[in-house]
């Protein structure tokens, strides 16, 4: 980027989650991670511009956190803003369909928080939408963007692992607190598509397109009491089209023991080696040229970066690191991941793992890409 291109500007939708975003890219970093004496940022290529969200409090909440911005309660104000270059969707899932579209149609490029969408119709919605506008899209798949998985993925680019045989993930969390903030998740979405976006997402970055699909589910003692209309537990087998084996796990309504299992962890079974990356811990293990384990721990150096304090909570570093590479991206011509129609075969992959856990039986996620309507040429497209 040169001084004659500035930032790109985002503007926010849904202002929970989403408030994590305008203060992530908005709050000058520790000096220790800029150039010493300079004023730092998460994101050299974006900067939050707006927020937008019904909710008054949210509202007052954002502007207290991160003064100095547009605010709004009507999304279609926020669409017309000439310094909205990219509108970030952090609204819930059933409305992401909707709110992509009228982003698209409005000439604004999106980020979306995972799950992209969670029904067919709406799948299908935004890849027209997106046909017909030209315009962008990155899924905000943050765990991707938190500093062991990018340790993990660089060495896997190196070929430190060699060939992944085995892609073993889960995300693991307990949710009563979600219930209470946001009952929609208890009536109005499925967890294969809330927690399970995580270790799904993983799954399909390194074993590639999935081939089939094989689920159990069931709802926990915890989502009895909640009325849960969808399982909250879940264990998925998967088979890449290229014969990469992987398994998920998500369980939703469980007793944690954080210093036994993180809530988000992924381990790659290499043919030269392998590795484990971790979430909330920031701890990336792995196997050594000589077959030593290494340990590698980031929490001290990076936990202002990634938390903003010493809580291990939110993900201020990890959105603006996704914003960040979407918006450098758009600058510069270069491929940024995941994009639409990766998020779109994860949706399938999700849909594939609801459809298995529901009838017992190994589906085929072609057949659920086969229902949206994405194109050979289109998928060829991702790496």
């Amino acid at each position: 980027m040169t001084p004659s291109s500035p930032p790109l500007g985002v503007g926010v939708l849904g202002l929970h989650e989403g408030r994590t975003l305008l203060v992530g890219l908005n709050t000058p970093i520790p000096a220790t991670v800029g150039t010493a004496g300079e004023t730092a940022y998460r994101s050299p290529h974006a900067r939050a511009v707006a927020g937008c969200d019904m909710n008054p409090d949210k509202l007052a909440a954002a502007e207290h956190d991160a003064p100095g911005l547009y605010y709004t309660a009507d999304y279609d104000a926020l669409l017309a803003r000439s310094d909205v270059d990219i509108v970030a969707i952090y609204t819930p899932d059933p409305m992401h369909g909707e709110h992509i579209e009228r982003a698209f149609r409005a000439g604004k490029h999106v980020i979306c928080t995972k799950p992209l969408v969670n029904s067919v119709d709406d799948a299908k919605r935004i890849l027209t939408a997106a046909r017909e506008t030209g315009m962008k899209l990155l899924v905000g798949q943050s765990t991707r963007f938190f500093e062991p998985f990018r340790r993990q993925r660089a060495a896997f680019e190196r070929g430190d692992v060699g060939t992944v045989e085995l892609a073993d993930a889960h995300y693991n969390h307990r949710m009563d607190w979600y219930y209470d903030k946001s009952p929609w998740a208890a009536t109005d979405s499925d967890w294969v598509y809330l927690g399970m976006s995580h270790p799904l997402d993983l799954l399909r970055w390194y074993c590639g397109p999935i081939d089939t699909v094989h689920a159990v589910g069931t709802r926990s003692a915890l989502g009895r009491k909640y009325n849960v209309a969808s399982n909250d537990l879940y264990t998925v087998n998967v088979v890449g089209k290229d014969g990469t084996l992987g398994r998920a796990l998500g369980h939703y309504g469980l007793h944690e023991l954080p210093s036994a299992r993180n809530a988000i962890e992924l381990m790659l079974y290499g043919s030269e080696g392998s590795s484990l990356a971790q979430y909330h811990d920031m701890r990336y293990l792995h196997t050594g040229p000589d077959g030593a384990e290494i340990k590698e721990d980031y929490l001290y150096e990076k936990r202002g970066y990634y938390f903003n304090n010493e809580v291990h909570g939110m993900h201020y570093g990890e959105f603006s690191n996704y914003a960040d590479h979407f918006a450098a991206a758009l600058l510069h011509g270069t491929p940024h991941a995941p994009g639409l129609v990766e998020g779109l075969e994860t949706f399938c992959l999700m849909e594939a793992v609801r459809r298995s856990a529901e009838t017992g039986a190994v589906v085929r996620v072609d057949d659920i890409v086969g229902l949206i309507g994405l194109t050979e040429a289109e998928r060829a497209s991702v790496a």
